[in-house]
């Protein structure tokens, strides 16, 4: 179920990204794993998540990007 997927991707960000603030395509690859590798332990397949929304370093990224401008408006 693609759901669960999306779902886990959603809940890892929040608790996550918020302690982390980068540009750097090396360290949201990182952070892309790091969830990939998490989603694993909770039982999710990576397809479950790729699924959704195809690339999770791209979704980090953009995540990212929108708070970085948040921060700074």
């Amino acid at each position: 179920m693609s759901t669960r997927g999306i779902n886990f991707l959603d809940k890892w960000m929040a608790e996550h990204l918020p302690n982390a603030m980068t540009d750097d395509p090396a360290a949201i690859s990182e952070l892309a794993d790091q969830a990939m590798e998490a989603a694993g332990r909770e039982g999710i397949e990576v397809s479950e998540i790729y699924e959704e929304v195809g690339s999770v370093f791209e979704v980090i990224a953009e995540a990212m990007q929108h708070r970085e401008g948040s921060l700074a408006g």
